[in-house]
C-alpha cells in the first residue's frame, strides 16, 4: 500500500497564546506591541499580525494551561523597536544581539516576556551592503 502524499501546508493561519488575565494581555498586545485587535469573544481576543491571526485565550481545560511557544515578531529596525518597547515598559532579557551571519544578511534577536510570562522575541534580518 502506497503512503499517501504529505499535506501541503500553505502557511501559519493562527497562533494561540495562553493567558490568564485577558484584559491585561489585550492591553499589552494592542497598546504596547501595537497589534491590530480584530475581535473579541468570551475568554478570547484575536489580533492581526502581518496576515497571521494571533489568538489570546484563557485556557478552557488543564491540558491547555501552559506558556506559549516562542513567537518571533519580525521587525525592520530591531534597535528602534527595542528602544520603543523599552520606553513602553517592556523588559528585555538582553538587548538586540547578532545570532547568525548568513550569506546575504545577519539575523538579530531580542527576547522579552508578555505580562503573562510568555516569552516572545523581536527578529530582524538585516541585509549587509
Amino acid at each position: 500500500m502506497a503512503t499517501p502524499p504529505a499535506p501541503r501546508i500553505a502557511g501559519v493561519g493562527q497562533i494561540a497564546i495562553t493567558v490568564h488575565d485577558l484584559v491585561r494581555a489585550v492591553a499589552f498586545y494592542r497598546d504596547t506591541l501595537g497589534l491590530r485587535l480584530l475581535f473579541e469573544v468570551p475568554n478570547m481576543a484575536f489580533f492581526d499580525c502581518g496576515g497571521i491571526r494571533l489568538m489570546l485565550g484563557v485556557p478552557s481545560e488543564a491540558r491547555f494551561d501552559h506558556p506559549a511557544s516562542i513567537v518571533y515578531y519580525r521587525v525592520v529596525d530591531i534597535e528602534a523597536a527595542h528602544t520603543a518597547l523599552v520606553a513602553r515598559g517592556v523588559t528585555f532579557s538582553q538587548p538586540p544581539h547578532l545570532v547568525a551571519r548568513l550569506e546575504t544578511h545577519d539575523l538579530w534577536l531580542a527576547f522579552c516576556e508578555d505580562p503573562e510570562g510568555n516569552v516572545l522575541a523581536l527578529m530582524s534580518e538585516v541585509t549587509r551592503p
